[in-house]
């Protein structure tokens, strides 16, 4: 049976935004935007803290999804979950479509990892990505919140694969957060089971150009952002979310619903920021987020 590490494990991890229009369950951008977990193998028990986002919402037992996935973690590594403590700090506003439930899920298996000796060969990064993505149902989120940077994930022979695009460091993005949140099932739901071949045709074609407009030509952010599979579709669940969508690419603005939203998500460079926060409507958050680079970050145990 594996020994457990002495001392806290503190884990890291940043906000993402899926989808960025066109790229629908695989396309996926690390934010600058963290919630930090912190993990102790104690005696006995579970005791879990929050603070930030979710506190009072979230449950703080065995149904605590960083804990879920710290325990998965653990099996898979083949050991018994011993007595835990986790703190938890969430700076990620939940249901808004920025990866809360995908950070949460990387928190727990990297926390797990980090809290047993010898973690890192018993699991390697790829089966963390293949954990975390089963546990969400999708990677596009998972993989950019522990490798960080932009990442295209997808699915193949039952299992799930990634690989990274660097990013240029011209690209900057700004959110804009609604007060209320929607569940991303809910979001799901709303979509069609099959869409016009033009539809699709168009969407490949604007992921493709989307890959090299973020890493090299951001001036093609604009044309790269458009999508037609799934925005308007959510436009019922989240008419402001779309108005501002619609509004903002009137301007020319690469403008999209962050994963499966409400938040909107839109590409600028660092000199237009004070002018968009202005266009944020009244009782919405403005976050001015830099691509995140380093994913999920682990120390201490």
């Amino acid at each position: 049976m594996p020994l457990f590490a002495t001392g806290s494990v503190e884990v890291s991890v940043p906000a993402s935004s899926a989808n960025l229009g066109p790229g629908f369950d695989s396309l996926g951008l690390a934010l600058g935007l963290r919630d930090t977990v912190s993990a102790d193998v104690t005696g006995s028990g579970l005791n879990i803290t929050v603070t930030g986002s979710g506190s009072g919402q979230v449950p703080v037992d065995e149904t605590h999804l960083v804990y879920r996935a710290l325990t998965q973690a653990l099996s898979v590594m083949g050991c018994d979950t011993p007595g835990i403590a986790l703190h938890c700090v969430n700076a990620i506003p939940h249901g808004r479509g920025l990866g809360s439930s995908s950070a949460a899920i990387v928190a727990g298996i990297c926390a797990a990892r980090g809290l047993v000796a010898g973690g890192r060969p018993r699991m390697d990064d790829d089966a963390v990505f293949r954990l975390a993505a089963e546990m969400e149902g999708h990677p596009d989120n998972v993989a950019p919140a522990f490798f960080g940077g932009f990442t295209i994930a997808w699915r193949e022979g039952g299992r799930f694969h990634v690989t990274s695009v660097p990013v240029d460091p011209r690209v900057n993005a700004v959110v804009f957060v609604p007060p209320e949140a929607v569940e991303t099932t809910v979001a799901r739901s709303v979509l069609p089971a099959s869409v016009p071949h033009a539809a699709a045709t168009a969407n490949a074609g604007r992921a493709a150009l989307l890959a090299t407009a973020l890493n090299s030509r951001p001036e093609l952010l604009f044309a790269a952002t458009e999508d037609r599979l799934h925005q308007d579709y959510r436009e019922p669940l989240m008419p402001l979310t779309l108005r501002l969508v619609h509004e903002l690419r009137r301007d020319s603005v690469a403008a999209v619903v962050s994963g499966a939203g409400p938040a909107v998500l839109a590409f600028t460079d660092t000199s237009s920021v004070a002018a968009m926060e202005e266009r944020a409507p009244a009782g919405w958050r403005f976050l001015s987020l830099p691509v995140d680079r380093d994913g999920a970050r682990v120390s201490g145990g």
